[in-house]
């Protein structure tokens, strides 16, 4: 024992070992002892050395400490050292020096605290990664450590935990990895499977400990160990974590909870973003629901703490993250659902809406709202009913419009307001109709602040950034909706006393022609373009209007001034493109002239291909959300950058093609619908003989059926005479006029259905003709075309046209008379195809005129023999009186006399004798 005293402290006689020979006795001591006592001490030892001799004890005993921890199962004292002595190696993190089994406070949160040299924290860094990948050098290792933590002993489970994490911490990406797959060898197998499930229901057993140390350090590691790694965090949510997560966040106090509750909303975060198979499971177990009570902050709002602040805005972050627009369509608009049904939306606008509020919750309130808003009509519609608790009271989009063009608001706040409007307006064309109207002369109210006169203050005031907002948010109100672009023509500004008011779109312009900030006129043209965009009568105005844009986009300025040059490029480009030649002095052709004359096709293209260049639209062009560093930053709305990559392609082709281009393209856009109205005819033709053949078909088996009937009818009647000449009573029986009757009414039946078969047919076959008669007049004009291209190039060959110009000409001819030629074979085709359905039709006629009469003589014919019936039943009635009387005379004379009752049992029993006799013989 002396030499464990020296180690610990304790006078020795004679020199000191060195601590790595210490260290080598102390391994060799482990590694041969046979007492487990000796063994103890000697792990102890090691324990309290490896934070000053940290790289001798891991070089030289972690071989042995982990043969402990495989062997020396039954000790949990020695297990325990064992582990702090490996944590103590791996770990990175300077802490407070203490004992391996004193708990640390209650939150089990471990925080870095910064070293006062540098190069010590570095080499310790490096050590701890050496360590960490010689650890995890077998897989089995990470097995052992997981197999330790279903021992309950508090020394065992809990550095059991925190060496675990630190392993994460040190080599995550490849320490998740083993634990998914190489503890195991591979997930090949349901038992497989099963056995990492198991590994991931052992660390779900740490969140129901008692002991808040091991809870919260469980915590921390499901924390490293569900980051960045789908299939962990699966296998973390089917085992019961959000239930448990959630129950925590709500035993914490929620909102008002420490860090205990910030840990678990981390963990929540890890496991739902970025995840549609964990969110749809979140969604479907009505987890949604329970975060409600987390946003009842109540009246009084002072009581801000800092850990508050922070859980509030890891909450909200959870909220945004099930509606996010990177997520699925349905999958997103299931959640908004769900959040406005149970309340949350409302709750959050009640947030929006109180006082008192931190300004970065109240702007991460605001982001969120837009999200659970975006593309909902629903909640868009409940958003736009929402007001400020003012007097009077104000609706919310006014109130936070005040504060977007309000240059003394924080720059974050103003990008979360613009940001609300624009979801606000996202496929909601109700709420853009609702904000149009505000600017309208007929809805103005002088005693109200309203949407549209905010944007329009915005629009013109001094402050540039507020110019760019009103511009982005005035632009949203008219995206994808011809009708409010074109109700925003009829704005009109009264811009000085004593002048007369002028458009909205006038004084847009006239700005963008005063030179102002490159923000402003940057805002500016984003929102004519997007106004104007598929929008004819916009351009027309606008061309009515226009400050010679081709001097701007041809004046060689700055580096500065090039994204302006180029969204002028795009928008005069949009007046070529959607420009319905109703201006004499600014048609298509007029204005692609200018721009060869004055800026060059080639120098236009640039200068229009400079807007995707541009390093900020890029960064627009990700998500939907305005993230700017800086307010000099904010340029591109991310609306407007799917725009320009829509109409950059079309805009490029529409200046270079000339006017003889265009008119081929109308020449071979009608050629190819002729082609295609054949084609349908032609199909229709074939479908109509389809039908002509199984209607023939049709009728040849009623036809076949009738002579059934008919055959029928007749030996019925023969039958019947047969009968009467047998027996008279026994006539043509009710049962079989009645089945008669039957088969005669089916048969009309069947009639009537041919009757509208053909009725349909005859409708059709007039259809046709109609298209006929339309093909062939279209067919003339087009061979009227032709005489007139035929006539243009004779008149052509005698003036200037070259032989190049001739020749295509002349191949263009060729190729429409060819056209032509066929167009009339076709047409000749489907004349006699119509030729063949009359005679059809006339003979589907003529044999429904048989049909008719021969069921006019069948109904003859069951009218006669029913007659003949009643007059046979009339006769034997009266032979029945007859033989009646004669008996009653033979009586009376006194002659022996039968009656028919004497006869049947007379008659019964010569058959009864006749039966014994057969049964006797």
């Amino acid at each position: 024992m002396n030499f464990f005293r020296g180690v610990m402290g304790g006078q020795a006689a004679g020199p000191q070992p060195s601590g790595a020979e210490t260290i080598q006795k102390l391994c060799d001591r482990v590694a041969s002892s046979t007492l487990l006592e000796d063994r103890r001490d000697a792990v102890r030892a090691l324990k309290s050395l490896s934070k000053k001799y940290r790289m001798e004890v891991g070089t030289q005993a972690m071989e042995h400490l982990i043969n402990i921890l495989q062997t020396d199962r039954s000790d949990s004292e020695i297990l325990g050292y064992a582990l702090d002595t490996l944590y103590n190696l791996i770990c990175n993190d300077e802490e407070e020096e203490q004992d391996a089994v004193t708990p640390i406070p209650a939150s089990g949160k471990h925080k870095n605290v910064s070293m006062p040299d540098e190069a010590m924290q570095k080499q310790s860094d490096d050590l701890g990664a050496q360590f960490t990948e010689q650890f995890i050098q077998d897989p089995e290792h990470i097995t052992l450590i997981l197999s330790l933590l279903e021992e309950f002993d508090f020394h065992v489970r809990w550095p059991g935990v925190k060496l675990l994490t630190a392993l994460l911490k040190n080599q995550g990406s490849r320490s998740r990895g083993l634990f998914w797959s190489a503890p195991w060898v591979s997930v090949s197998s349901a038992h497989d499977l099963f056995r990492v499930i198991r590994g991931v229901s052992r660390l779900m057993d740490l969140l129901a400990d008692s002991r808040e140390v091991i809870r919260n350090d469980g915590l921390l590691l499901l924390q490293q160990l569900t980051k960045s790694n789908a299939a962990i965090q699966k296998i973390v949510a089917f085992e019961s974590a959000f239930e448990r997560l959630l129950d925590i966040i709500t035993e914490e106090g929620s909102s008002d909870g420490g860090i205990v509750v910030e840990d678990c909303l981390l963990l929540l975060l890890n496991l739902l973003k970025n995840n549609s198979s964990n969110q749809n499971f979140f969604k479907e177990g009505s987890y949604i629901q329970r975060m409600k009570p987390w946003f009842e902050v109540g009246d009084d709002n002072s009581g801000w703490s800092a850990q508050k602040v922070t859980n509030l805005h890891l909450m909200l972050q959870l909220v945004r993250v099930m509606v996010s627009p990177v997520n699925s369509p349905g999958a997103s608009a299931s959640c908004q659902k769900s959040m406005y049904q149970c309340g949350l939306l409302q709750q959050l606008c009640t947030i929006l809406m109180a006082t008192g509020v931190p300004a970065d919750i109240l702007t991460e309130t605001i982001n969120t709202v837009s999200e659970v808003i975006r593309g909902s009509q629903v909640n868009q519609d409940y958003f736009a009913s929402v007001n400020a608790p003012s007097n009077p009271p104000r609706p919310a989009i006014v109130v936070l419009l005040m504060s977007m063009v309000n240059e003394r608001q924080p720059f974050v706040l103003r990008c979360a307001v613009l940001y609300c409007f624009q979801c606000f307006l996202y496929k909601n064309q109700k709420g853009q109709g609702e904000i149009v109207a505000t600017l309208l002369p007929s809805t103005i109210d002088a005693n109200s602040i309203s949407a549209g006169q905010l944007l329009c203050g915005g629009l013109f005031s001094a402050d540039s950034l507020s110019n760019w907002c009103a511009s982005v948010a005035l632009a949203h109100a008219l995206q994808d909706n011809l009708t409010q672009k074109e109700q925003l023509l009829r704005v009109q500004l009264a811009t000085s006393l004593g002048k007369p008011p002028v458009s909205l779109l006038q004084q847009c312009t006239n700005i963008l022609s005063q030179g102002s900030k490159v923000q402003t006129r940057v805002g500016l043209l984003m929102l004519l373009c997007t106004w104007i965009n598929n929008c004819p009568i916009a351009v027309t105005h606008f061309l009515h209007n226009q400050e010679n844009l081709t001097a701007q986009i041809s004046e060689n300025l700055g580096e500065d001034e090039r994204l302006v040059q180029g969204l002028c490029a795009l928008l005069l480009g949009i007046c070529i493109f959607y420009n319905d030649n109703s201006l004499e002095n600014y048609t298509k052709d007029k204005l692609k002239q200018l721009i060869e004359k004055r800026i060059g096709k080639e120098n236009f293209v640039e200068k229009l291909g400079f807007i995707t260049k541009h390093e900020l639209y890029s960064r627009a062009a990700q998500k939907p959300q305005p993230v700017f560093l800086s307010p000099e930053q904010m340029l591109f709305d991310h609306e407007f950058t799917k725009l320009v990559k829509e109409l950059e392609g079309v805009i490029t082709k529409a200046v270079h093609k000339s006017s003889e281009d265009e008119k081929k393209e109308e020449d071979d856009a009608q050629i190819q619908e002729l082609k295609e109205q054949v084609a349908t005819m032609t199909s229709q033709s074939e479908q109509m003989q389809t039908t002509v053949t199984q209607q023939l078909s049709q009728i040849q088996q009623h036809k076949d059926q009738y002579n059934i009937v008919k055959l029928k009818l007749g030996k019925d009647s023969q039958s019947q005479a047969n009968s009467q000449a047998d027996s008279q009573v026994n006539g043509l029986q009710t049962e079989e006029l009645s089945q008669l009757r039957e088969d005669l009414e089916e048969l009309r039946q069947q009639h009537t259905l041919l009757q509208t078969q053909l009725s349909d047919k005859d409708a059709l076959i007039n259809t046709l003709a109609t298209e006929i008669d339309q093909m062939k007049t279209e067919r003339q004009e087009l061979l009227r075309k032709v005489e007139a291209v035929s006539s243009e190039a004779v008149s052509s060959s005698d003036g200037s046209l070259d032989a190049a110009k001739m020749a295509e000409v002349e191949s263009r001819l060729a190729a429409q008379t060819s056209e032509t030629e066929r167009l009339k074979e076709e047409s000749k085709s489907l004349s006699k195809s119509r030729v063949d359905l009359d005679q059809q039709l006339a003979a589907a006629t003529s044999t429904a005129a048989i049909l008719q009469t021969e069921k006019a003589q069948l109904q003859t014919e069951v009218q006669e023999s029913k007659k003949e019936q009643d007059d046979l039943l009339m006769l034997l009635a009266d032979q029945d009186q007859k033989i009646h009387s004669l008996k009653l005379k033979l009586k009376a004379l006194g002659q022996p006399v039968d009656d028919e009752d004497d006869l049947d049992a007379r008659d019964q029993t010569d058959d009864d004798e006749e039966d014994d006799d057969e049964d006797e013989d």
